[in-house]
């Protein structure tokens, strides 16, 4: 008799084992935006989904983040449309390589910052012709768009532009160092490294208007992209507000991610809200009206639907 406590502790300990769920986030590089999102969500599901452990990971990017998810490990990823589709789709840098993955949330928009200083004359997308621009870190959804947004602008990326594959945060630093004219990034509002470029003593930015290329893109790609505006409010030192192309950024998973899991960390999302908005404001974007199906390429995961379904969601 004296045993059965013993026995009962050494039970719950293996049970307690087994039902862990350990996931990691796949995020981004750590001058954008995706990493402290990815940060703050791995710290609201450690602390208040019982059983499970998240851990952020620093990664190149979305396109890294889907060959993590189609790897068939426990992760959890962010993502822009436009990667995930041809991730689905197994096309352009997933080519004969479909990835299984299902949308979680729709999570606020990316914009595409096209980034230069006064100090280099450039003014219009024309002017990037001949320049030493960068456009994404190679395992980046940035990399896609930038290319897109450069070919609906007419110019050719392979060609028009010499082309570093810089992140965002080296980017910055390139630019302010004059190693590059420009560079292109897209993300969520504020992005670290820009805001900092632009507090830059001596460093006056300007964002190039893009907006008019975004008919040419849809054209080729789908309707993927939208028109959008990036305040002059949002950098110190901008003079206008900035005419703009962006996509709808989601989080998500493999399908093979168990139903209820997929609930647990959509809900989690919801009931702290307030504690992620503190990390980031991107996350007060995040709402159950903007949960549709034409928002996102790929359909969602079915403990996702669940719980948007539960809070009135209507996903067609």
């Amino acid at each position: 008799m004296r045993l059965a406590p013993i026995f009962c502790s050494l039970l719950l300990l293996v049970s307690t084992t087994v039902m862990a769920q350990n996931i990691s986030i796949a995020t981004g590089g750590t001058g954008g935006v995706y990493y402290p999102m990815g940060g703050g969500l791995a710290n609201v599901l450690s602390k208040h989904v019982p059983g499970m452990q998240a851990t952020a990971e620093v990664t190149g990017g979305s396109v890294d983040n889907l060959n993590l998810i189609g790897s068939g490990k426990p992760y959890v990823a962010f993502s822009m449309v436009d990667a995930v589709l041809d991730a689905a789709k197994g096309q352009q840098k997933f080519q004969g390589r479909k990835v299984d993955v299902k949308t979680l949330l729709v999570l606020y928009p990316n914009r595409m910052h096209v980034v230069t200083t006064e100090s280099t004359g450039i003014k219009s997308m024309a002017d990037l012709k001949g320049r030493r621009i960068s456009a994404g870190s190679p395992g980046s959804a940035t990399e896609i768009m930038a290319f897109r947004v450069m070919e609906g602008a007419g110019l050719d990326p392979m060609k028009d532009v010499t082309r570093e594959r810089l992140g965002v945060a080296e980017s910055a630093n390139a630019l302010k160092d004059k190693k590059i004219d420009a560079f292109f990034w897209v993300g969520g509002l504020p992005t670290a490294a820009v805001t900092d470029l632009a507090s830059t003593p001596g460093t006056k930015i300007r964002l190039i208007d893009h907006a008019d290329a975004v008919e040419a893109m849809n054209k080729k790609w789908g309707n993927l992209y939208y028109a959008d505006v990036i305040a002059k409010s949002t950098y110190a030192g901008m003079a206008t507000d900035n005419k703009m192309a962006s996509v709808a950024n989601i989080l998500v998973a493999n399908s093979s991610m168990p139903d209820e899991q997929a609930y647990k960390i959509v809900k989690a999302i919801f009931d702290h809200q307030k504690d992620l908005i503190a990390v980031h404001q991107e996350y007060a974007n995040v709402k159950i009206s903007i949960q549709k199906n034409a928002s996102t390429s790929v359909p969602f995961h079915p403990g996702a639907e669940k719980y948007i379904k539960e809070k009135g969601g209507k996903l067609d």
